[in-house]
């Protein structure tokens, strides 16, 4: 499994699951917040490719609805439709 599978497989559980499980129609997923949660070091570009990719969209039926902030930032956000 690469790095990238780790980003995806933990947004998923922590961010996508529960937001489906919930009703939620969408989710906005902070990178800064799965690069901490991950424990990465310089790591920002990764994050946000993993998440970005349509490899993750597809595997779990997600929308990209919107990015905000500055790439490849702690700030950027990345929303997805459920």
């Amino acid at each position: 499994m690469t790095h990238a599978d780790d980003v995806r497989d933990y947004v998923f559980e922590h961010y996508i699951r529960p937001a489906r499980e919930s009703g939620e129609k969408s989710v906005v997923v902070r990178v800064g917040d799965v690069h901490s949660a991950l424990r990465c070091t310089n790591r920002l570009p990764l994050v946000c490719a993993a998440l970005g990719a349509m490899k993750f969209r597809d595997k779990h039926r997600l929308a990209l609805l919107k990015t905000d902030g500055p790439m490849q930032s702690t700030t950027t956000t990345f929303t997805f439709g459920l």
